[in-house]
Protein backbone atom coordinates (compact mmCIF):
# COMPACT_ATOMS: atom_id res chain seq x y z
CA UNK A 1 0.00 0.00 0.00
CA UNK A 2 2.93 2.62 0.81
CA UNK A 3 4.31 1.83 -2.29
CA UNK A 4 1.03 1.94 -4.16
CA UNK A 5 0.69 5.60 -2.92
CA UNK A 6 3.89 6.64 -3.02
CA UNK A 7 4.27 5.79 -6.92
CA UNK A 8 1.69 7.87 -7.95
CA UNK A 9 2.66 10.74 -6.10
CA UNK A 10 5.97 11.34 -8.57
CA UNK A 11 4.06 12.04 -11.92
CA UNK A 12 2.03 15.31 -10.22
CA UNK A 13 6.26 16.59 -9.93
CA UNK A 14 6.98 15.41 -13.57
CA UNK A 15 3.94 17.47 -15.18
CA UNK A 16 6.53 20.35 -14.61
CA UNK A 17 9.01 18.53 -15.46
CA UNK A 18 7.62 17.54 -19.07
CA UNK A 19 7.02 21.14 -19.60
CA UNK A 20 10.94 22.06 -18.93
CA UNK A 21 12.97 18.70 -19.90
CA UNK A 22 12.92 16.72 -22.89
CA UNK A 23 11.93 12.80 -21.81
CA UNK A 24 15.37 11.22 -21.33
CA UNK A 25 16.48 14.22 -19.51
CA UNK A 26 13.45 13.34 -16.66
CA UNK A 27 14.43 9.83 -16.34
CA UNK A 28 17.75 10.96 -15.96
CA UNK A 29 16.99 13.40 -13.12
CA UNK A 30 14.36 10.35 -11.75
CA UNK A 31 17.50 7.88 -11.14
CA UNK A 32 20.39 10.06 -10.37
CA UNK A 33 18.67 11.98 -7.61
CA UNK A 34 17.30 8.43 -6.48
CA UNK A 35 21.02 7.27 -6.26
CA UNK A 36 22.27 10.57 -4.85
CA UNK A 37 19.97 10.06 -1.82
CA UNK A 38 20.19 6.52 -1.15
CA UNK A 39 24.37 7.71 -1.11
CA UNK A 40 23.98 10.04 1.36
CA UNK A 41 21.95 7.98 3.35
CA UNK A 42 22.79 4.52 2.96
CA UNK A 43 26.36 4.35 1.71
CA UNK A 44 25.27 1.06 -0.06
CA UNK A 45 28.86 0.60 -1.99
CA UNK A 46 29.95 -1.10 1.33
CA UNK A 47 26.89 -3.99 1.11
CA UNK A 48 27.85 -4.38 -2.95
CA UNK A 49 31.85 -4.61 -1.53
CA UNK A 50 30.52 -7.34 1.21
CA UNK A 51 27.93 -9.39 -0.91
CA UNK A 52 28.84 -12.70 -2.25
CA UNK A 53 30.01 -12.94 -5.99
CA UNK A 54 25.95 -13.92 -7.37
CA UNK A 55 23.95 -11.30 -5.46
CA UNK A 56 26.61 -9.00 -7.04
CA UNK A 57 25.59 -9.64 -10.46
CA UNK A 58 21.93 -9.72 -9.22
CA UNK A 59 22.27 -6.37 -7.82
CA UNK A 60 24.18 -4.68 -11.63
CA UNK A 61 21.56 -6.99 -13.62
CA UNK A 62 18.56 -4.65 -11.16
CA UNK A 63 20.54 -1.47 -11.72
CA UNK A 64 20.43 -2.10 -15.44
CA UNK A 65 16.74 -2.85 -15.27
CA UNK A 66 15.88 0.32 -13.36
CA UNK A 67 18.20 2.36 -15.96
CA UNK A 68 16.16 0.66 -19.47
CA UNK A 69 12.99 0.58 -17.44
CA UNK A 70 12.66 4.33 -16.79
CA UNK A 71 13.67 5.23 -20.14
CA UNK A 72 11.21 3.04 -21.52
CA UNK A 73 8.11 4.07 -19.05
CA UNK A 74 8.79 7.86 -19.67
CA UNK A 75 9.35 6.85 -23.42
CA UNK A 76 5.91 5.78 -23.85
CA UNK A 77 3.95 7.86 -21.35
CA UNK A 78 5.24 10.66 -24.00
CA UNK A 79 3.01 9.16 -26.38
CA UNK A 80 0.22 7.49 -25.05
CA UNK A 81 -2.10 7.83 -22.24
CA UNK A 82 -1.03 6.83 -18.57
CA UNK A 83 -3.47 4.45 -18.34
CA UNK A 84 -2.80 2.45 -21.52
CA UNK A 85 1.24 1.99 -20.16
CA UNK A 86 -0.14 1.16 -17.05
CA UNK A 87 -2.20 -1.91 -18.11
CA UNK A 88 0.13 -2.94 -20.60
CA UNK A 89 2.76 -2.90 -17.46
CA UNK A 90 -0.23 -5.23 -15.91
CA UNK A 91 0.67 -8.23 -17.75
CA UNK A 92 3.99 -9.35 -16.22
CA UNK A 93 2.60 -9.47 -13.33
CA UNK A 94 -0.28 -11.50 -13.77
CA UNK A 95 1.81 -13.77 -15.68
CA UNK A 96 4.29 -14.40 -12.46
CA UNK A 97 1.00 -14.56 -10.20
CA UNK A 98 -0.63 -16.76 -12.59
CA UNK A 99 2.20 -18.94 -11.95
CA UNK A 100 2.48 -18.93 -8.66
CA UNK A 101 -1.41 -19.48 -8.63
CA UNK A 102 -1.39 -22.93 -6.80
CA UNK A 103 -5.20 -23.25 -5.82
CA UNK A 104 -8.63 -22.12 -7.22
CA UNK A 105 -8.95 -19.69 -5.05
CA UNK A 106 -5.61 -17.72 -6.31
CA UNK A 107 -6.67 -18.15 -9.49
CA UNK A 108 -10.02 -16.38 -8.61
CA UNK A 109 -8.27 -13.81 -6.73
CA UNK A 110 -6.22 -13.39 -10.33
CA UNK A 111 -9.46 -12.92 -11.98
CA UNK A 112 -10.84 -10.08 -10.08
CA UNK A 113 -8.00 -8.70 -9.88
CA UNK A 114 -7.63 -8.63 -14.00
CA UNK A 115 -11.39 -7.00 -14.18
CA UNK A 116 -10.60 -4.42 -11.95
CA UNK A 117 -7.43 -3.30 -13.64
CA UNK A 118 -9.22 -3.32 -16.50
CA UNK A 119 -12.05 -1.36 -15.43
CA UNK A 120 -9.56 1.44 -14.02
CA UNK A 121 -6.96 1.93 -16.71
CA UNK A 122 -8.79 3.11 -19.59
CA UNK A 123 -7.02 1.86 -22.22
CA UNK A 124 -7.37 3.69 -25.33
CA UNK A 125 -5.28 1.51 -28.08
CA UNK A 126 -4.11 4.71 -30.30
CA UNK A 127 -0.46 5.87 -30.85
CA UNK A 128 2.22 4.89 -33.14
CA UNK A 129 4.17 1.66 -33.20
CA UNK A 130 6.86 3.02 -31.56
CA UNK A 131 5.05 3.78 -28.55
CA UNK A 132 3.68 0.90 -28.19
CA UNK A 133 7.13 -0.63 -28.54
CA UNK A 134 8.33 1.44 -25.33
CA UNK A 135 5.20 0.37 -23.78
CA UNK A 136 5.89 -3.19 -24.20
CA UNK A 137 9.13 -3.36 -23.44
CA UNK A 138 8.75 -1.22 -20.16
CA UNK A 139 6.63 -4.22 -19.22
CA UNK A 140 9.13 -7.03 -20.27
CA UNK A 141 11.47 -5.12 -18.12
CA UNK A 142 9.20 -4.56 -14.99
CA UNK A 143 8.40 -8.09 -14.78
CA UNK A 144 12.02 -8.52 -14.78
CA UNK A 145 12.24 -5.93 -12.02
CA UNK A 146 9.90 -7.78 -10.05
CA UNK A 147 12.22 -11.22 -10.23
CA UNK A 148 15.20 -9.51 -9.72
CA UNK A 149 14.34 -7.24 -6.93
CA UNK A 150 12.63 -10.16 -5.06
CA UNK A 151 15.89 -11.79 -5.45
CA UNK A 152 17.74 -9.02 -4.12
CA UNK A 153 15.41 -8.59 -1.29
CA UNK A 154 16.51 -12.18 0.03
CA UNK A 155 19.57 -12.76 -1.55
CA UNK A 156 22.09 -11.97 1.77
CA UNK A 157 20.97 -12.30 5.54
CA UNK A 158 24.10 -10.49 6.21
CA UNK A 159 23.03 -7.13 4.57
CA UNK A 160 20.14 -5.07 4.09
CA UNK A 161 17.73 -5.07 1.17
CA UNK A 162 17.68 -1.58 1.47
CA UNK A 163 21.27 -1.64 1.33
CA UNK A 164 21.52 -3.55 -1.98
CA UNK A 165 18.49 -1.45 -3.71
CA UNK A 166 20.84 1.73 -2.85
CA UNK A 167 23.59 0.18 -4.93
CA UNK A 168 21.19 -1.15 -7.59
CA UNK A 169 20.03 2.81 -7.60
CA UNK A 170 23.53 4.02 -7.86
CA UNK A 171 24.74 1.29 -10.85
CA UNK A 172 21.41 2.66 -12.51
CA UNK A 173 22.58 6.33 -12.37
CA UNK A 174 25.46 5.21 -14.44
CA UNK A 175 24.05 3.71 -17.31
CA UNK A 176 21.62 5.70 -17.75
CA UNK A 177 23.93 8.46 -17.73
CA UNK A 178 24.83 8.71 -21.94
CA UNK A 179 20.86 7.83 -22.86
CA UNK A 180 20.06 10.78 -20.44
CA UNK A 181 22.74 13.40 -19.19
CA UNK A 182 22.65 15.56 -22.43
CA UNK A 183 18.48 16.47 -22.14
CA UNK A 184 18.80 17.05 -17.98
CA UNK A 185 21.69 19.63 -18.28
CA UNK A 186 19.22 22.74 -18.56
CA UNK A 187 17.72 21.54 -15.59
CA UNK A 188 20.77 21.61 -13.44
CA UNK A 189 20.71 25.25 -13.68
CA UNK A 190 16.97 25.92 -12.85
CA UNK A 191 16.39 25.56 -9.13
CA UNK A 192 12.92 25.00 -9.76
CA UNK A 193 13.25 22.30 -11.75
CA UNK A 194 16.01 20.60 -10.40
CA UNK A 195 13.69 20.64 -6.77
CA UNK A 196 10.86 19.12 -9.11
CA UNK A 197 13.33 16.30 -10.81
CA UNK A 198 14.77 15.43 -7.19
CA UNK A 199 11.19 15.04 -5.54
CA UNK A 200 10.17 12.74 -8.59
CA UNK A 201 13.39 10.49 -7.41
CA UNK A 202 12.19 10.76 -3.89
CA UNK A 203 9.08 10.21 -4.35
CA UNK A 204 8.79 7.25 -7.43
CA UNK A 205 12.64 5.59 -7.11
CA UNK A 206 13.11 5.47 -3.73
CA UNK A 207 9.95 5.61 -1.01
CA UNK A 208 7.98 3.00 -3.42
CA UNK A 209 11.49 0.96 -3.96
CA UNK A 210 11.76 0.70 -0.21
CA UNK A 211 8.78 -0.42 0.51
CA UNK A 212 8.94 -3.05 -2.72
CA UNK A 213 11.82 -4.18 -0.55
CA UNK A 214 10.37 -4.56 2.62
CA UNK A 215 7.79 -6.24 1.06
CA UNK A 216 9.21 -8.74 -0.95
CA UNK A 217 11.16 -9.87 1.71
CA UNK A 218 7.74 -11.31 3.52
CA UNK A 219 6.04 -12.09 0.15
CA UNK A 220 6.23 -14.73 -1.99
CA UNK A 221 7.11 -13.07 -5.68
CA UNK A 222 3.12 -14.45 -7.19
CA UNK A 223 1.43 -12.39 -3.95
CA UNK A 224 3.34 -9.66 -5.05
CA UNK A 225 2.85 -9.57 -8.45
CA UNK A 226 -0.88 -10.04 -7.59
CA UNK A 227 -0.25 -6.75 -5.20
CA UNK A 228 1.17 -4.42 -8.15
CA UNK A 229 -2.71 -4.30 -9.00
CA UNK A 230 -3.48 -2.13 -6.24
CA UNK A 231 -1.10 0.59 -8.44
CA UNK A 232 -4.34 1.91 -10.37
CA UNK A 233 -6.61 1.11 -7.20
CA UNK A 234 -5.00 3.81 -5.24
CA UNK A 235 -4.50 6.29 -8.23
CA UNK A 236 -7.92 6.39 -8.32
CA UNK A 237 -8.42 6.64 -3.97
CA UNK A 238 -5.73 9.40 -4.15
CA UNK A 239 -7.33 11.27 -6.73
CA UNK A 240 -10.52 12.24 -4.87
CA UNK A 241 -8.95 12.44 -1.77
CA UNK A 242 -6.07 15.18 -2.97
CA UNK A 243 -7.81 16.11 -6.35
CA UNK A 244 -11.27 16.34 -5.74
CA UNK A 245 -11.79 13.78 -8.60
CA UNK A 246 -15.05 11.64 -8.50
CA UNK A 247 -14.37 8.50 -10.05
CA UNK A 248 -16.59 7.01 -12.27
CA UNK A 249 -19.35 4.06 -11.33
CA UNK A 250 -16.93 1.42 -13.21
CA UNK A 251 -14.06 3.00 -11.26
CA UNK A 252 -16.05 2.54 -8.30
CA UNK A 253 -16.22 -1.17 -9.27
CA UNK A 254 -13.02 -1.27 -10.58
CA UNK A 255 -11.41 -0.49 -6.86
CA UNK A 256 -13.77 -2.83 -5.32
CA UNK A 257 -12.55 -5.97 -7.71
CA UNK A 258 -9.48 -5.29 -6.97
CA UNK A 259 -9.92 -4.98 -3.04
CA UNK A 260 -11.61 -8.31 -3.19
CA UNK A 261 -9.08 -10.00 -5.29
CA UNK A 262 -6.35 -9.30 -2.72
CA UNK A 263 -8.18 -9.64 -0.07
CA UNK A 264 -9.20 -13.34 -1.61
CA UNK A 265 -5.44 -13.96 -2.47
CA UNK A 266 -3.68 -16.73 -0.31
CA UNK A 267 0.03 -16.82 -0.51
CA UNK A 268 0.86 -20.57 -1.52
CA UNK A 269 2.85 -22.27 1.32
Amino acid sequence: MGSAIFHYLGPSFAVLLFARVPVAGVAWLRIVSAAVVFAVWRRPWRAFLAAASHTRWMIVALGAVFAVMNYCFYRAIAELPLGTVAAIEFMGPVALALAGARSQRNMMALALTVAGVYMLTHVRLAGTPLAFTWAFANAVLFTLYIVLAHGVARADPATSPIDRLGASMMLAGVIISPLGFRDAVPALLDPITLCAGVAVGISSSVIPYVFDQLAMSRLPRSTYALFVALLPATAVIIGVIVLGQIPTFFENVGVGLVAAGVALHRPAP
